[in-house]
């Protein structure tokens, strides 16, 4: 291994990872027929197979897994010793790797936006996706900390909560419930329903929340995003349960409406977590402590009159 070159194992620890020429192509910017020329080099440099190809799909072998540990160890040491010694400088700097959750997208720019500010040689890598690839990053400890909102069970992970996150019942703005108060639970479930994938933690919630008060939900339709959830419910196909955070930058908006129903909203937050054990780099733990400092003031400036979030006054 003393010819293989740093180069060459992050191309691998890619490939690995994507376990796919192509997404690790993209990821690096380089040509397919590059990476590939950079792996069968490797490949002769070990004396093993590091990769093998079933019909389609790729899978590491034995000495794959052993140099992809390897390759986690070398980088995740380099890291630390680059902060260490921009710490011994008085610089905060290096690399911070955050994978959060879709719906997080509605806040989490306005987070980072402050914080490069305070610590511009910190680069920050934002991976936004769906909870179950989150989850996915989170077992393979893909990336320094994550964002999600319903923490998972049977998981080995540290969680921390920084964030309100109170899910709401939206509506087209003419719907007939419109303006009622205290609408029961009974009288909601019988509405269609729009909801986000099965997985979703905003549908878990929502499933839980009406199987606890002994109630089905009629759902009329499955949809992807929370955009588009939205959009259905302007165009009247139904109501949805979302996060009260996707209605931040649209508290004008003259197509929807909030129903007041009992129960809601369901009270949540937003967790930061990462593994259990985890040694955390410098930079992680500087963001951690931001996280702390300024995510409540964000949230009061941020959220101020969304339903389920009180505001000034009411917290006096």
């Amino acid at each position: 291994m003393r010819h293989a070159t740093l180069h060459q194992l992050k191309i691998f620890e890619v490939v690995a990872r994507n376990l796919s020429y192509t997404r690790a192509a993209e990821e690096l910017h380089l040509t397919q027929p590059t990476v590939s020329i950079q792996l069968k080099q490797l490949t002769d440099i070990v004396g093993l197979a590091l990769l093998e190809q079933v019909g389609k799909k790729i899978f590491l072998t034995d000495a794959g897994r052993e140099l992809l540990a390897l390759c986690h160890n070398i980088f995740d040491g380099i890291a630390r010793f680059e902060m260490t010694t921009s710490n011994m400088k008085g610089i905060k700097a290096g690399k911070l790797r955050i994978a959060a959750i879709s719906t997080s997208k509605y806040f989490i720019p306005r987070l980072l936006g402050p914080f490069y500010e305070k610590y511009p040689g910190i680069e920050i890598s934002l991976k936004v996706t769906n909870r179950e690839r989150l989850l996915q990053r989170l077992s393979n400890n893909e990336d320094d900390l994550y964002i999600l909102g319903l923490p998972p069970e049977h998981m080995g992970i540290a969680l921390e909560p920084f964030l309100e996150n109170p899910l709401i019942v939206l509506a087209p703005r003419h719907h007939p419930l419109a303006g009622q108060k205290n609408i029961p639970a009974a009288r909601i479930a019988q509405e269609p329903f729009l909801m986000r994938e099965t997985g979703s933690g905003t549908r878990l919630a929502t499933e839980r929340f009406f199987k606890d008060a002994h109630l089905s939900l009629n759902i009329r339709m499955e949809l992807g995003s929370n955009e588009a959830i939205k959009q259905a419910v302007a165009g009247g196909l139904g109501i949805a349960v979302l996060s009260a955070h996707t209605l931040a930058l649209e508290r004008n908006a003259d197509e929807l409406v909030v129903l007041d129903v009992a129960g809601f909203p369901i009270r949540r937050h937003w967790y930061v977590a990462h593994p259990t054990g985890k040694q955390l780099s410098l930079v992680a733990l500087t963001f951690l402590d931001f996280l702390r400092t300024a995510s409540r003031p964000m949230a009061e400036r941020y959220m101020q009159g969304l339903p389920g979030f009180p505001n000034q006054t009411e917290r006096k």
